[in-house]
């Protein structure tokens, strides 16, 4: 699934491209696809709209129009977002076709078809997509130490699964927790309630250190995002835990481990994290 650094890396890839265009039309192969209104609604509403900007929140994307409408995107586990050519073969699985002014098509393609897409209307309150409950962005002032040990000092989860948890901080899923926590030298089955006031400090710093590094080992340009499909995570070779079970570790040399924590793979190093 695409985490918090592949999804700013399509936004900062997309963006610049479809700013300021018209959405002459658009096509929806697969209604479920659309989760808010009705995929005809969807359609007519969006259609000879101006797009403004993208954001992201978490995981989510949003296409931002003149009208103050805004069409809210989530990738889940297999969700991919390409500008193409229209005259580009389609990807296997292509749900979604906006074409726009310039000529280009904005194509959603998704094989497992857990990607949705709601469109919120300019005055209309969200309580569709889920965005409303998402805690902070892990780079805001908000998303400090106190803010952690607040939120998370009583919990006897791992801490691990506190990273995962969206209404506590937006955006960090398996890959990057795993990354965080190696960072931090914190062990990730470790109970929330046992963390010390210096680890809350390290494991705030780096949360946001860690996601800006990987977000910076992503930047990619627009022609090899197309050629890639949006598959080619640049950063991949910069992960010093994650999928690296049974290798040395980089900091210490011991051998990296695996374990399951709430039913999710987590790398660690046993010397560096020790619970």
């Amino acid at each position: 699934m695409p985490e918090l650094p592949e999804v700013e890396t399509i936004k900062n890839v997309i963006e610049p491209q479809i700013q300021g265009l018209t959405i002459k039309k658009a096509a929806v192969r697969r209604p479920e696809v659309i989760a808010y209104p009705a995929a005809e609604e969807f359609c007519k509403q969006i259609t000879e709209q101006i797009i403004s900007f993208m954001e992201r929140r978490g995981k989510f994307l949003m296409i931002h129009l003149a009208n103050n409408s805004r069409i809210i995107l989530h990738l889940r586990m297999t969700g991919c977002l390409l500008l193409t050519p229209p005259d580009d073969p389609e990807e296997k699985h292509t749900h979604i076709i906006m074409t726009l002014s310039s000529g280009m098509e904005l194509r959603f393609s998704d094989p497992r078809r857990f990607g949705r897409f709601w469109l919120i209307q300019n005055g209309e309150d969200d309580t569709y997509s889920g965005i409303g409950k998402l805690g902070p962005e892990p780079f805001s002032p908000e998303c400090s130490a106190a803010y952690l040990r607040e939120r998370l000092k009583k919990r006897k989860r791992a801490v691990k699964q506190c990273l995962l948890d969206q209404g506590v901080i937006a955006g960090i899923g398996n890959i990057y927790s795993d990354e965080i926590l190696f960072r931090a030298n914190i062990h990730p089955s470790v109970p929330a309630n046992r963390l010390t006031d210096g680890e809350w400090e390290i494991l705030a710093a780096e949360i946001s250190e860690c996601l800006r590094y990987y977000i910076d080992k992503n930047v990619i340009s627009a022609e090899d995002y197309l050629e890639t499909k949006g598959q080619d995570y640049r950063n991949t070779p910069f992960l010093q835990v994650y999928g690296h079970a049974g290798e040395p570790c980089p900091k210490c040399g011991e051998t990296l481990a695996r374990t399951v924590i709430g039913g999710r793979s987590s790398v660690f190093c046993p010397g560096c994290q020790q619970g």
